[in-house]
């Protein structure tokens, strides 16, 4: 299960222990997803070079004291989802180098009366906690003095000693998921100096009075606070703000996947403060039950001049008040992706002297779908470089449009354009159409130095000429099936062209031309095995001189063509074979004895019905039904013979009517002859015979040679038929009267037996 970079992956392999004959070569050991219950003393000790161990979502109720003492240079340890009913820091005591350790989702209520983790003196990274863990005690976290993440996970946290965090002095990336704001707030008030980003998950902040508990976090010096999964109302919202408002250091707020219940009435006015250092603001996901019914947001207007960054994702914005664009006045980066901006209220949101020193806006996955009434909206943000309004439905777009004059990066990739116009703006220096149904790319656009093609119709590369700056080329998954030289006199400044997932025909001239002529620094050229050009021109890392592409590779059609030929030839060849060596006849008397097989090899008495099944060739049926049966069923006593012409059912298949009758009687008598030979049906008949009753050797067949054969008019295919006239007594038809009488008699006795 080990890589080539000493990388073991058994994962998921259903495993009760740890595997033995670890050796000092692994360097990563993923046994996550077993059934392993226990961790002895052994079972790591050789080894020693071990890197990462990842133990999670096992059943690991045991591990003993010593497990992990060889583990020196250990840096990741993931016991997560197991069955640890308590931490033992005997564990950790001699892995010197983990710098990460995940021990949540176990069973284990406290961490103990000292530190576990006292040792770990490079650990950078901790998560614990369960719903069972509901105590956190002084000196817990002993020996820990700096982490880039501590992730507590204390749904049902019901105690906390003051000052159990203290003696950690600096934590990156705190992540606290809580139920208790009498919980949360000791636990602030114990990191207020130590905290960089506050991360909160599933907190409902719905009671007044509870919230008041925050109020520590004013003095907290964190810069950046996350909401995750909370609850918020009306009547909370004006604390929390109040609260972030008056933290000295914070610089971003974010709300994601949160809940607000209310319309935005909110009854308190904020200002900002000289001293406000809050400056982005992310929300993602804001679920607003009553959103059609939201205010305008003009409480919190004060608030907004100092924000140079927003982002407000998938939380069904369908407006932005002008009054709340105008006191952006900061902003810089605004990201409305996601929401149910229309035509209309972009324009109004846009609106004169909004968004004043905005550089990039992304406007992607919206409702617009007018691409001149969008321009023309956006056209006076002066300072407008970057939009992306891409998966939007244009369709298609008018020949002329106003935009900002500044504009350098357009982003239109998944539009519905069917054709480009010179709607599109002459200043880009990058542009992205991919995902639509262009046929043809003919824009002059002088200053273009990026131009993405992705996922369009296009069968020949874009004219040079229109745009001679272009440094960076992708028409990947296209119709592309060939380049020519006059198609990239103009490309000297191209340094990479990606090509691939297109119809090339291959070859190393081609790839050689790319390179040398064109002078382009990488090409990527997608064939069936995808080959990777890099600069000097090399295949799969080999030298273009040195490459030896495969006839299937640079002559797909002519080798197609070839391999059809050489089919249909075997074909053929096969069909000819089959019928020199008689292939049909033997799949037809397979199929005719899986069908006998099928049914019991002999009937029960009580079925048979016949003394004897007379199998005969037509030509022979004068003497047949005229002579012998005469003679036997007029016999003292008479014997009952079953016959084709007469017994057969009708609308019966022959084959089913030959196999029944067979089986339906006691004996099978063949009348021989020249004729009996050449039937077709006659020898089904005696092959049925093959099967059923020459293979259980016993006499219930009978022979009658009604005229002499000779051996090579017998088929060979009938091997079994020149077997049994070899090595057991038949009748023969005599000619005079007198051996006939004898005849009669001892075909009656063979008949009786």
């Amino acid at each position: 299960s080990c890589d080539a970079s000493q990388l073991c992956n058994c994962s998921s392999m259903g495993l009760d222990f740890i595997p033995m004959g670890l050796t000092a070569k692994i360097r990563v050991l993923n046994l996550s997803h077993n059934r392993i219950k226990r961790i002895q003393s052994q079972d790591l000790q050789q080894a020693v070079n071990l890197r990462a161990l990842l133990l999670q979502s096992n059943k690991i109720s045991s591990i003993d004291e010593d497990s992990f003492q060889s583990l020196a240079k250990l840096e990741l340890l993931d016991l997560s989802n197991n069955s640890l009913a308590h931490l033992s820091p005997v564990w950790f005591g001699q892995l010197f180098s983990l710098q990460h350790l995940r021990l949540q989702g176990n069973s284990y209520r406290e961490l103990g009366q000292s530190s576990p983790f006292s040792s770990l003196r490079n650990l950078s990274s901790l998560h614990l906690g369960n719903p069972q863990f509901s105590v956190i005690r002084q000196g817990n976290f002993e020996g820990i003095e700096l982490l880039q993440q501590l992730w507590i996970d204390g749904s049902n946290l019901s105690q906390y000693e003051q000052g159990s965090l203290k003696s950690i002095k600096k934590i990156d990336h705190m992540i606290l998921n809580i139920t208790s704001i009498n919980i949360f707030s000791e636990i602030v008030r114990d990191l207020l100096h130590s905290v960089t980003w506050l991360e909160v998950r599933r907190m409902a902040f719905s009671i007044v009075a509870e919230v008041h508990l925050l109020r520590v976090m004013s003095s907290s010096f964190a810069k950046k606070i996350s909401f995750r999964q909370t609850l918020l109302t009306d009547a909370t919202v004006p604390e929390i703000a109040s609260i972030l408002e008056d933290m000295p250091k914070l610089v971003e707020l974010e709300l994601v996947d949160c809940r607000l219940l209310g319309t935005g009435q909110w009854k308190m006015q904020f200002q900002a403060k000289q001293s406000q250092t809050l400056r982005v603001l992310t929300i993602e996901k804001l679920s607003i039950e009553e959103f059609y019914l939201f205010t305008d947001l003009q409480s919190v207007e004060g608030l907004l001049s100092l924000f140079t960054r927003i982002t407000v994702q998938n939380t069904k914005v369908f407006l932005v008040p002008c009054r709340i664009s105008q006191h952006l006045r900061s902003l810089e980066y605004l990201d409305l992706s996601a929401n149910l901006l229309g035509d209309l209220s972009l324009k109004h949101s846009a609106c004169q002297g909004g968004w004043p020193s905005l550089q990039t806006l992304n406007l992607s996955q919206n409702s617009l779908s007018d691409l001149e009434m969008t321009s023309k909206s956006l056209s006076h943000l002066g300072n407008l470089i970057v939009l992306d309004i891409s998966q939007n439905n244009f369709g298609e777009i008018p020949g002329a449009c106003e935009w900002p004059k500044n504009l350098k990066y357009l982003n239109l990739s998944s539009t519905q354009i069917p054709e480009l116009t010179n709607c599109i703006p002459r200043t880009l220096e990058v542009l992205d159409v991919s995902a639509n149904n262009l046929k043809e790319f003919g824009l002059q656009l002088p200053f273009l130095k990026e131009l993405y093609l992705t996922r369009n119709q296009l069968k020949t590369l874009p004219g040079a000429a229109p745009i001679p700056n272009i440094v960076a080329l992708s028409v990947r998954r296209n119709k592309l099936n060939s380049f020519s030289k006059e198609e990239f006199e103009s490309f000297k400044r191209m340094e990479l062209l990606d090509a691939s997932d297109n119809n090339f025909i291959c070859s190393c001239e081609f790839l050689s031309f790319i390179h040398h002529e064109a002078g382009i620094a990488r090409v990527l050229v997608g064939w069936p095995d995808k080959y990777v050009c890099d600069s000097p021109l090399a295949v799969r890392g080999a030298q273009v001189g040195a490459v030896h592409l495969s006839l299937m590779e640079c002559h797909r059609s002519l080798v197609v063509s070839l391999i059809c030929v050489l089919v249909f030839l075997v074909l053929l060849l096969l069909v000819a074979v089959g019928y020199k060596y008689h292939v049909v006849w033997y799949l037809r008397m397979t199929w005719a004895w899986l069908q006998a097989k099928r049914k019991p090899k002999r009937a029960p008495p009580k079925d048979v019905c016949y003394d004897a099944f007379v199998s005969y060739s037509e030509n022979d049926s004068e003497w047949v039904e005229n002579t012998m049966v005469q003679e036997l069923e007029q016999a003292c006593p008479p014997f009952r013979l079953c016959l084709h012409k007469r017994d057969f059912v009708p609308g019966k298949w022959i084959v089913d009517n030959i196999i029944d009758s067979i089986e339906k009687s006691r004996k099978t008598l063949f009348v021989l002859s020249e004729h009996f030979v050449r039937s077709e049906w006659c020898k089904y008949e005696l092959d049925f015979s093959h099967f059923r009753l020459f293979d259980e050797n016993n006499d219930a067949a009978i022979l009658i040679l009604l005229e002499p054969i000779q051996s090579q008019a017998i088929p060979k295919r009938f091997c079994k038929l020149r077997k049994i006239m070899n090595t057991k007594t038949y009748l023969e038809w005599p000619a005079g009267e007198e051996q006939q009488q004898v005849f009669w008699f001892n075909l009656k006795i063979a008949l009786r037996s």
